[in-house]
Order: C-alpha cells, then sequence, then structure tokens
C-alpha cells in the first residue's frame, strides 16, 4: 500500500484497554496502523517480501517503514478496532508454543553458560542485557526482573501458560541471543550446545523448529 519514511507518519502508543502494556499506533493522512513485524536494517529484502505478499497476495492495507535501524510493516486498523481488540499487542496471534519453547529453552542454556562458566557477575549483566532487548521490542510479559528471571530459570515445558510473543518477538531474540553470545564468549561455539537444548522436545516438534529456523533469517544464524 504505502513505502514510508519516519518523517511522513506520527508514531505514538496506547494503552491496551484490556492487558497492562502499551501497543504502538501508526498515523498517516488519517489512517491508522498497528505494528505487525520488526526486521533490522539488513532484513531489508525480509521486510520488502513480506510486505508484498501482505498487500499483493492477502489483499491487507499495510505501509512499509523505512527507517535507518529498522524496517517495521503496520497494518490498516479502526482506532475503535484497537480499542476493543482482546489479541496479543500487535493484533497478531502468537507464534506456536513449540517455537516460543524452543526459544526459551535456548535461552536458558545460553544464560546457564554464561554462569558456570562466567561467574555469577557475568549471569547477573547477562539477565540485565536480554531485559534491555525485552524492553527495546515491546515484548508482552516481561516487565519486571522477576518476569525475566523467571524465564531463565523456570523450565518452559512446566510453564502453566508460555508468554504470548509473535513471530516477530522470537526472530529479534535469536538475533539478540547470537550477538549476546558471541560478545560473551567471543566465539560462535556457544550455539551447538544452545540447540542441544532441543532434545527435551519430541522428535516432531524438533524437526518443526528446525523448518522454521531455517526458513527464518533470524534462525539461519543458529544453524
Amino acid at each position: 500500500m504505502f513505502i514510508l519514511k519516519r518523517q511522513d507518519v506520527d508514531i505514538r502508543t496506547m494503552h491496551h484497554p484490556r492487558k497492562d502494556q502499551q501497543i504502538p499506533i501508526l498515523s498517516y493522512q488519517g489512517q491508522t496502523f498497528r505494528l505487525l513485524s520488526v526486521f533490522t536494517a539488513a532484513q531489508e529484502d525480509d521486510a520488502r517480501a513480506l510486505w508484498r505478499d501482505l498487500t499483493d497476495n492477502r489483499g491487507k492495507a499495510c505501509v512499509l517503514l523505512e527507517e535507518p535501524e529498522r524496517f517495521s510493516i503496520w497494518g490498516k486498523i479502526r482506532l475503535e478496532q484497537a480499542d476493543h481488540d482482546t489479541g496479543g499487542d500487535t493484533g497478531t496471534p502468537p507464534a506456536a508454543s513449540v517455537f516460543i519453547t524452543a526459544c526459551l529453552l535456548m535461552l536458558q542454556v545460553l544464560y546457564m553458560d554464561v554462569e558456570d562458566l562466567l561467574g555469577g557477575k557475568q549471569a547477573r549483566q547477562f539477565e540485565g542485557d536480554i531485559a534491555k532487548v525485552f524492553t527495546a521490542w515491546k515484548f508482552p510479559q516481561v516487565a519486571t526482573p522477576d518476569a525475566v528471571k523467571k524465564l531463565l530459570t523456570i523450565d518452559p515445558l512446566a510453564m502453566s501458560q508460555l508468554p504470548p510473543w509473535q513471530d516477530h518477538h522470537l526472530h529479534r531474540l535469536l538475533e539478540e541471543m547470537h550477538r549476546m553470545g558471541k560478545d560473551y564468549f567471543g566465539n560462535a561455539n556457544f550455539a551447538d550446545r544452545a540447540l542441544e537444548a532441543l532434545e527435551d522436545l519430541s522428535s516432531n516438534e524438533q524437526a518443526q523448529f528446525r523448518t522454521w529456523l531455517q526458513q527464518s533469517p533470524a534462525g539461519k544464524i543458529w544453524v
């Protein structure tokens, strides 16, 4: 529908009527859009491909927003729709539970390796670093240090409820985990160990997740 620059639009946040969180709203020429997906600057081709698929093949009214550090896709809504929406924080369903579980398993192994190999001080720094990622990219249900600690320590297979993260949250998490792993360990050897955590899943679930990883630009850096 539109390819826009940051100066072309107004972006603000509004409080979700049923959840304790803010949701971003983009306004352009009297039309209103909600965030659907976020890509890094290096993922321009993927962002444009998804935007074209949504607009040309699925008939969605979408904006592709170009910024220096990222690309984002926004879907058109009516404000009253946003006010009464009971879905996820961007109007998109959560990712498949097996994908959320798998990413949490990888995150926990990375955290445990930092603690075991580098010590408690570095583990606490890791907690702070991943909390900044959650805040910067508006991950639902991780607004407090206790919530972050829970995700780092409680087996996701035993969680009564997984966080309602969407695919774009998982893509961001995979990218940031890989970047942080290289920062902490100085190489990418941590990746194989993190992927070993997937052995807690069934064979079918492992196959589903690995296929998803291979199809995702953020996932390809892991396999």
